[in-house]
């Protein structure tokens, strides 16, 4: 085993909070990497902000798919409770293989309130090591925990001690990927997008790439952001899904949008079409055309439907030429509806204008 102090540190300002790495091989033979961080949380929300952030940077620079279920990343908890405005450390208890992250805070607030209760009881926590019972939703007893002297750590042969130049380590920085801060500062920056936006496309590498090759493909950035942020993550959190699955590939939501910004579809069809996509993963083309879900500018088209919600809703047109504007959303209404969402609705708006007030 190879423990390179700061090693973290050293290659990046991200990796900051992470006090030292341990570098290793697991029994099939496949490189393990353990980083610990230092005792400096307070909070579960700081707990997972911590998890998530990490998670993140081990996507961004490639070493893992970071798939827990899978064991490619798990997070072991290290808890202690202490009495408000207390500088002491007390004794910490281990809980291991944690297989979510969910998990991981369900055991921090297990065991938090199971050692209040210990000492509030005149009770001593034991050191020890503990696994999440998940059925019962309890942490149990699995071994005491030794210190460092009783595990007789000894040399590995195949493992010799590495010294890193300053020279490679400046190769090292040079040779990594655009991190989350730096690609949330650049998106900010070069697609003009609200900060929130930029954070929350910048949360994960796949959702990143996921926004910026429907960008490459349709130059109409803060749309892509709006429809990405309310609809796509809405359906693939009801789904539990990652972006990776997402039914709807980046260069179809960028044709979607695109239908919109050239007239083909209004939104209101647009979420029609998004929803079969959804299910289908069709392009939005077909669907619009499978489902004649086309805008129509036909003056005559429309101005019949006009004409007929305007005798449908004789109250709200009387409303509307008394100087109630907002009685024509009534008319307007019934036309989208009538049309199944097919008439312009800037065309809808005018002409209705148009008629009322020369009436």
């Amino acid at each position: 085993m190879h423990l390179e102090e700061d090693a973290g540190k050293l290659l990046h300002p991200e990796f900051a909070a992470a006090d030292y790495s341990l570098v290793d091989l697991n029994r099939t033979g496949t490189p393990l990497i353990e980083i610990v961080s230092d005792p400096d949380m307070r909070s579960t929300e700081e707990a997972m902000s911590y998890m998530q952030t990490l998670r993140n940077l081990l996507l961004y620079i490639g070493v893992s798919d970071c798939k827990m279920e899978e064991g490619r990343l798990r997070f072991e908890c290290n808890v202690s409770v202490r009495p408000a405005g207390a500088d002491e450390l007390r004794t910490k208890v281990e809980i291991k293989n944690l297989n979510s992250m969910k998990t991981a805070i369900k055991t921090i607030e297990y065991e938090v309130k199971r050692q209040t209760k210990v000492y509030e009881q005149g009770g001593k926590v034991e050191q020890e090591t503990r696994l999440w019972d998940e059925s019962a939703a309890v942490t149990r007893a699995m071994r005491s925990k030794e210190g460092a002297h009783d595990y007789r750590y000894f040399p590995e042969p195949d493992l010799p001690w590495m010294r890193i130049s300053e020279e490679r380590l400046v190769e090292a920085r040079a040779a990594l990927p655009e991190l989350p801060r730096a690609k949330k500062a650049r998106f900010i920056e070069q697609y003009s997008l609200p900060e929130y936006d930029a954070a929350l496309l910048t949360s994960s590498k796949p959702l990143a790439d996921y926004y910026e090759e429907a960008v490459r493909l349709h130059n109409n950035p803060k749309a892509l952001s709006n429809w990405i942020m309310t609809e796509l993550l809405r359906e693939l959190n009801d789904r539990g899904a990652e972006v990776e699955a997402c039914p709807i590939s980046a260069k179809h939501l960028a044709g979607l949008v695109r239908l919109i910004d050239d007239n083909t579809i209004n939104v209101r069809a647009a979420k029609a079409v998004f929803a079969e996509m959804m299910e289908s993963g069709a392009a939005p083309e077909a669907v619009v055309e499978a489902k004649g879900l086309r805008q129509s500018t036909d003056t005559g088209e429309v101005e019949a439907w006009v004409d007929a919600a305007i005798a449908a809703n004789p109250a709200a047109a009387e409303d509307f030429r008394n100087g109630k504007d907002r009685a024509l959303g009534a008319i307007v209404g019934h036309v989208m509806k009538s049309s199944r969402g097919k008439a312009n609705p800037q065309m809808v708006n005018e002409l209705v204008r148009t008629k009322l007030r020369g009436t």
